[in-house]
């Protein structure tokens, strides 16, 4: 029976197997970030992962992906962490990294991938906008909770998507991390400090 020690693991609802999950933490301009990654992709970027937030970040995902986490070996996350130095450091607008979409399934999936496929770098949607673009007008607050179980933030941007009253609305990194991003992208001036 697999996942119990006798035979390969799988990922949530997928049947295949997933092997090992790398993780690596990174520094960046909005502080540590955890990332992750199976075979398939990058599967989770963690914000503040200082030891406390990785330990727990990473018992998540052992449980959650039903798979061995190990420490970066094999240059699975090299391009991910490659990319993401690009985008806070030389101005990289778009990410082109093999996303492991395991972590999210149904509304929130379908949400995630449009926020990803049609808001590009220094723009904003409004969550009903959001909302709209999947076929579901009304469901603008299951957006918001589309945008906090994301799974892969920066990456997948749920930093761009915001109120529709002009206000930045929510962020599971914290409210000063999404003025950054949306600062780093030129939509909001730099925080003063």
């Amino acid at each position: 029976m697999p996942g119990a020690g006798t035979g390969p693991e799988t990922g949530p609802g997928t049947g295949t197997p997933l092997g090992r999950v790398e993780w690596a933490v990174v520094n960046s301009a909005i502080g540590p970030l955890l990332l992750a990654a199976t075979e398939r992709g990058l599967v989770s970027v963690v914000f503040h992962a200082d030891a406390r937030v990785r330990e727990r970040a990473l018992e998540r995902l052992a449980g959650a992906l039903g798979a061995e986490l190990v420490e970066s070996s094999s240059g699975r996350l090299a391009e991910p962490i490659r990319q993401l130095a690009a985008y806070f450091g030389e101005g990289l607008r778009s990410f082109d990294v093999k996303l492991d979409w395991s972590l999210v399934t149904g509304f929130n999936r379908q949400v995630l991938r449009e926020l990803t496929d049609s808001v590009p770098f220094g723009t904003v949607v409004g969550y009903g906008d959001l909302a709209r673009r999947v076929g579901q007008p009304g469901a603008a607050q299951a957006v918001g909770a589309a945008m906090g179980a994301n799974p892969l933030p920066v990456v997948v941007p749920c930093h761009r998507v915001v109120e529709s009253d002009g206000g930045i609305g929510g962020f599971g990194g914290g409210l000063e991390t999404k003025r950054k991003l949306l600062a780093l992208e030129g939509v909001l001036p730099e925080p003063l400090f």
